[in-house]
């Protein structure tokens, strides 16, 4: 292991007063799926990925990782930075004007670390399918990783891709499912609802696991399992289950965190529940 399970909790917990502290500075972002995904975004880039901060677009020779779900771009604009992308006081510019940070990931302000514009859904698993073939075609050995939410599943184009990996043998792809149950006017079950997704990507033909995505040792361990079923003919699904919110009282577990901003008031306990670890912008 690159770091303990304890230092990665360290940089989870920083991860945390970076997100509420960029949606609180502009009072404007999504919070909740941030939280919710952090311990996942920080074992991913710190612990399982093979990739460098000298950033190339194409991504030849290391693991690439495509953000689909991208209103959740706090969590990955502070793992970026944290890891060595691009400078931590960037962070403070977010949904500025002339930022290039902006709410949504994009690609004309050439951010390290960022290689598609998301945050129209559903269309991360394509891209994602896209990267893991063209890898093939190259003899590049080197994985996909991709993060979706689940009411995102809500998108036809989903439903395509996740046909189309199968049947393609696309086996060098590990896509997460951030299974937190919660969508921007409520609860998934009542929006919408998944049904069994196991069952049902296991149906298409794809290799699917389970993890707590809010526990870093269980999601470090997922990620190692992950990896070692790649080569072996078919695409893999972490259904990742999380809170939207964790790791801040008031916001745990509830879609009314999913696009709030907190107030000064709110702002101060949510850092409070987090320790500075790594020192702030």
């Amino acid at each position: 292991m690159k770091h303990t399970i304890n230092e990665l909790e360290d940089i989870v917990s920083q991860v945390r007063r970076d997100i509420v502290r960029m949606v609180h500075g502009c009072q404007s972002g999504h919070p909740g799926g941030s939280l919710g995904c952090a311990e996942f975004l920080t074992a991913l880039y710190f612990e399982t990925m093979n990739h460098s901060t000298d950033f190339k677009m194409d991504g030849a020779g290391e693991d690439l990782f495509f953000l689909s779900n991208g209103h959740i771009s706090p969590v990955f604009y502070s793992v970026l930075a944290r890891s060595g992308y691009f400078e931590v006081s960037e962070l403070a510019t977010f949904r500025k004007l002339n930022s290039r940070v902006q709410g949504h990931p994009t690609t004309h302000e050439g951010l390290p670390g960022i290689r598609i514009a998301s945050g129209s859904l559903g269309q991360g698993m394509s891209v994602a399918i896209g990267a893991a073939l063209t890898k093939k075609l190259n003899k590049d050995h080197s994985l996909v990783f991709s993060l979706h939410g689940d009411g995102e599943l809500q998108e036809g184009q989903n439903w395509e891709a996740i046909m189309f990996a199968p049947h393609n043998k696309v086996d060098n792809l590990i896509s997460t499912i951030d299974y937190n149950g919660q969508q921007i006017d409520g609860p998934t079950e009542k929006i919408l609802s998944l049904e069994n997704l196991q069952t049902k990507f296991e149906a298409f033909g794809w290799h699917v696991i389970t993890s707590n995505g809010n526990n870093m040792e269980d999601i470090v361990k997922a990620l190692e399992y992950a990896k070692s079923l790649t080569g072996k003919g078919r695409p893999i699904l972490n259904l990742m289950s999380t809170q939207m919110g964790y790791g801040v009282d008031f916001m745990v577990g509830s879609h009314k965190w999913h696009g709030t901003a907190p107030n000064d008031d709110q702002l101060a306990s949510a850092l409070s529940q987090n320790k500075e670890t790594l020192g702030d912008y």
